[in-house]
């Protein structure tokens, strides 16, 4: 299943910022078991802690952080800093504040490298539009029916007979651990629903072994899985992205 460090990292981080969690808190939820050094932060020549990024955000005057998750043709969020769209497609998210911006970079399981943008003289972007909660749990529920008649017309279940019996699971009600105490319990279900449908996505992309997908048929499969994953990813930002009122 996807790790999201920058969605960790902006839900904390503005948590954290607003005053509504402590710093060891906040660095122990973005932590978790993970070593975690970032490298170009302003007036640092070396690798410092994610403890001392943290910091800097206060110091530079952050006051918010959002978990933008860009892909091929859609880096909406992303100020133009050279090197930035890049590395942040290479990853496929990144932490983006008004004055700086972080991309994580896992290095194997136990090490996640930053990589820090300076926003200095860069005019930031306007926030990609962030999802009603309501409205993007609603397009979730959508994607996922046509989704599972699309792959049942495509017989995925014969590639991979795990994809049916997650998607039937669904309606069982979950939530996402890991995140601030007083975090919107509807974004809570919504990143929970969206982290298992991203396994089915994972599941139905992957070939069983032994299973003889020709292109067509993987062109086929492809076509009718990307409306569940732009769901997916406009639910991921919108659960990290939300703010209690």
């Amino acid at each position: 299943m996807r790790d999201f460090p920058a969605g960790r990292l902006a839900v904390w981080a503005t948590a954290w910022l607003a005053g509504r969690t402590s710093y060891d808190d906040a660095l122990d939820g973005i932590l978790g078991e993970t070593a975690h050094r970032v490298a170009g932060l302003p007036g640092t020549e070396e690798a410092v802690s994610l403890g001392r990024a943290l910091t800097d955000l206060r110091r530079l005057g952050e006051r918010r952080v959002r978990l933008v998750l860009p892909v091929a043709g859609d880096v909406r969020g992303l100020p133009r800093v050279p090197g930035l769209a890049p590395l942040a497609l290479e990853s496929g998210q990144a932490a983006v504040g008004e004055r700086l911006v972080l991309v994580p970079e896992p290095l194997g399981p136990e090490v996640v490298q930053w990589t820090a943008f300076p926003l200095d003289g860069v005019a930031p972007p306007p926030p990609a539009p962030e999802g009603n909660l309501r409205a993007v749990s609603g397009a979730l529920d959508l994607a996922v029916g046509d989704t599972a008649r699309a792959l049942a017309g495509l017989d995925v279940a014969r590639w991979n007979p795990e994809v049916p019996a997650l998607l039937v699971g669904l309606s069982r009600t979950t939530a996402a651990p890991g995140l601030p105490d007083d975090h919107d319990p509807l974004a809570l279900s919504v990143l929970a629903r969206a982290q298992r449908l991203g396994k089915v996505l994972d599941l139905a992309m992957a070939d069983a072994p032994g299973a003889a997908v020709n292109h067509a048929q993987a062109a086929a499969r492809d076509e009718a899985l990307r409306p569940l994953a732009r769901a997916v990813r406009e639910a991921t930002e919108a659960a990290f992205n939300a703010v209690p009122r």
